[in-house]
């Protein structure tokens, strides 16, 4: 079995995400935790701990959406499905977050591009494979090729309202994308809006789930090394109450040879 991680680190001052969003963390090394540890053991002094070191801490502020996450209904819209409560990150289903992968690559889709169904339609013809219940899809676009950068923020293809019904249609209750979300990018919707003046485009994707239940993973990494089908999914996110959604550890599981 070998194993792939699907995941990106957390890294202090990434700007890969909005200024207001970007991780910080304080490091606090050995030496620094000697001096908060000693307060534990009353009468104990430096040269009392090895080699007069304690323990390293990391102390991060950070959205519930920064680096690999999965998105819970509650994060698109009070309610879901037509009217239900919307399910927080704690409530969603741990089954739905494990199941067969299917790796769906539109790389050379341009940045700002919205699938349609017939793009999935097309895909799936093409690489000879139908959907099922509890399948679990991940769209690869061009945005890793700018992990690191500001310019991921507004990169990668995103997935319209329509195509998003049309995969819960199918069985399908979980996706997931390498890029920063599951819509356009929002400049690109921006664009669009102040040329048109369409309100439906604002957040489209995202705004599926007030007529369905669906959850969606972002920035995922390594797509590229995926198979189309024939892989295992596994992506479980940190249990926040109440949250809209959760930090995840994504992993694949290819058979060998």
């Amino acid at each position: 079995m070998k194993i792939i991680d699907l995941s990106v680190s957390i890294a202090d001052g990434l700007p890969v995400d909005p200024p207001a969003s970007i991780a910080r963390i304080h490091y606090q090394n050995h030496q620094m935790g000697a001096d908060s540890m000693l307060p534990f053991f009353p009468g104990a002094t430096i040269d009392d701990l090895p080699d007069g070191m304690g323990w390293a801490v990391e102390n991060l502020s950070l959205s519930t959406h920064t680096g690999t996450h999965l998105d819970a209904p509650y994060h698109y819209h009070p309610t879901m499905n037509g009217g239900e409560r919307a399910w927080t990150i704690d409530e969603v289903p741990l089954e739905w977050c494990m199941g067969d992968g299917v790796m769906v690559d539109f790389y050379d889709k341009p940045s700002g591009y919205v699938c349609s169904p017939e793009d999935f339609q097309d895909y799936f013809s093409r690489i000879g494979y139908t959907l099922k219940k509890g399948d679990i899809l991940l769209l690869r676009t061009n945005a890793m090729s700018f992990w690191g950068t500001p310019r991921y923020l507004s990169e990668g293809c995103g997935v319209g309202r329509e195509a998003t019904l049309w995969l819960v249609s199918q069985g399908v209750r979980v996706v997931g994308t390498d890029a920063w979300s599951w819509d356009a990018p929002l400049s690109s919707i921006a664009e669009k809006y102040a040329q048109t003046g369409d309100a439906s485009l604002l957040w489209e994707g995202h705004k599926a789930g007030r007529d369905c239940i669906y959850c969606h993973y972002e920035k995922l990494a390594n797509l590229d090394q995926l198979p189309p089908y024939g892989f295992t999914f596994i992506g479980f996110p940190v249990k926040v109450a109440n949250a809209g959604g959760g930090w995840v550890r994504a992993v694949a599981f290819l058979p060998e040879g």
